[in-house]
């Protein structure tokens, strides 16, 4: 990937952070909610992506598809506490880590208030209803206009393919979280975010599951000294030892050549 220009200034306030060639929305939290009502509002479809270090290192690997999708997004948010620190190394420090599974709840939580459409896509067999039934006993006003967990296999199904575009296409919802698993959940939300006319797509993961109670998330200090990744590797090694042990391991090289070339 042809590295992107370095910011000039250092000032923490800058608008958009480079991370290892992704650039990372500088927002709060507050900021993200309110950027997602004027995106419904405005009625041009859009999604919001949620990079890790995981997604960083494929993005790097992917010039094709990764790379643009996870620039030409509304907004691309800090999932997690390690590209914190990345920043603050790079001397562009971020304002808050907001994960997808930490922002679903609170995006929930506007749509209840707000009478927002939501559909759910995606998750492990019976997910998206059970975080639906979740939900619903503390935001009874929450429209979940659809949820649906297509098969094994889906992508490469053109019938089973149609079947979820209609399904979102009947439903008409204001919000779209797609939970297909990276990238199924971005090549998905890439190609039919515009057709279906969705105001607002949200790639969030294993979310379905955390909420359903199916997966069970890392307690919150965990989460907040930057080591939700080994309790998520605890829980399930056998599918993703790979991930954190091998496959992410050149993130910290990366940074620290990002360091240096701005540097020089």
């Amino acid at each position: 990937m042809v590295p992107l220009e370095q910011p000039r200034s250092k000032h923490p306030m800058l608008s958009k952070i480079n991370i290892c060639n992704v650039l990372i929305d500088n927002v709060t939290t507050q900021e993200t909610l309110d950027t997602i009502e004027r995106l419904i509002a405005a009625r041009t479809p859009c999604y919001i992506s949620n990079p890790n270090v995981d997604v960083i290192i494929h993005c790097n690997r992917d010039q094709e598809f990764l790379g643009p999708y996870y620039r030409q997004g509304a907004l691309c948010l800090a999932d997690g506490v390690p590209l914190l620190w990345a920043a603050k190394f790079l001397g562009t420090p971020l304002k808050e880590k907001i994960s997808g599974s930490d922002l679903v709840p609170l995006v929930c939580k506007l749509a209840n208030d707000q009478g927002y459409r939501i559909f759910f896509l995606g998750g492990r067999p019976g997910a998206a209803d059970a975080a639906k039934t979740q939900l619903l006993r503390t935001l009874p006003a929450l429209n979940i206009v659809g949820t649906y967990a297509p098969p094994f296999g889906f992508e490469n199904d053109e019938e089973e393919l149609g079947k979820m575009a209609r399904m979102i296409k009947e439903a008409k919802p204001d919000i779209v979280l797609v939970g297909l698993g990276a990238p199924k959940q971005e090549r998905w939300i890439q190609k039919y975010h515009q057709v279906l006319n969705i105001p607002v797509c949200m790639s969030v993961g294993v979310t379905f599951e955390f909420i359903a109670g199916i997966v069970k998330r890392a307690p919150r200090w965990m989460q907040q000294i930057g080591f939700e990744w080994l309790w998520r590797l605890m829980m399930e090694p056998r599918r993703l030892w790979r991930r954190y042990l091998v496959d992410d391991l050149p993130f910290f090289g990366m940074v620290i050549k990002q360091k240096l070339s701005s540097n020089a």
